[in-house]
């Protein structure tokens, strides 16, 4: 059985859909300005990410289910999402089969992606420029020494209220996914690097020998 996580739970929902972050700008601009420009001027990033969730507790904030791992991406809906810590799993996708390996099982879940690219957290990752089509975006101050995106699924058929999007110099520096729960997913994102040199095989993903298939 496959063990969910935030992150996962986009993919699986498929409610989760694919759409990017942004990189320019002046750390004096907007949210707004900055993420615009970086989705204009990106094609395609890699990176590294810590994924957390927080709750408060009695007016406590509590952070449990600490994992971190590796991602890289091309516009629209292909990319690698690698959990490394506390257990090994994959999320792959090559524009049209998303690919959920889970190591410990050497199980591979497989579905298509067809339109569900539209108002979930991974649209504004993967997915393409179109993001206002699916949220309503406004300002949300500054917080935590970054400007902040405020993003709000217009449909209801996904299981997030509203997705914060910090912005740092230009640059995609961590998201905030409220749920219908309450609960608060926190990632934060370092080492983004913009347009990185990518081979036209990068997205295939090859089924691991011996691996049992699941097809959705």
């Amino acid at each position: 059985m496959l063990k969910r996580t935030p992150f996962l739970s986009l993919a699986l929902n498929l409610s989760v859909s694919l759409s990017l972050l942004a990189l320019s700008a002046h750390a004096s601009a907007s949210a707004l300005d900055q993420f615009k420009q970086f989705v204009s001027s990106t094609q395609s990033a890699k990176g590294q990410f810590v994924q957390r969730l927080v709750k408060i507790d009695s007016g406590t904030v509590k952070v449990s289910n600490t994992s971190s791992g590796t991602f890289i991406f091309s516009r629209p809906g292909k990319f690698i999402w690698t959990y490394q810590k506390p257990y090994e799993q994959l999320l792959q996708a090559d524009g049209q089969t998303l690919y959920i390996y889970d190591k410990d099982l050497n199980q591979v879940t497989t579905r298509k992606l067809g339109n569900a690219l539209g108002s979930s957290p991974a649209a504004i990752l993967f997915g393409s420029n179109d993001l206002e089509q699916n949220f309503t975006l406004k300002e949300g101050g500054t917080k935590d020494g970054m400007e902040w995106l405020q993003a709000t699924p217009k449909t209801k058929d996904t299981s997030f209220d509203q997705i914060g999007i910090g912005l740092k110099d230009g640059v995609p520096m961590a998201m905030e996914l409220r749920d219908s729960f309450g609960q608060t997913s926190l990632l934060t994102f370092t080492n983004f690097e913009k347009n990185p040199p990518l081979k036209a095989d990068s997205f295939r993903f090859v089924i691991p020998k011996g691996a049992d298939v699941f097809n959705n």
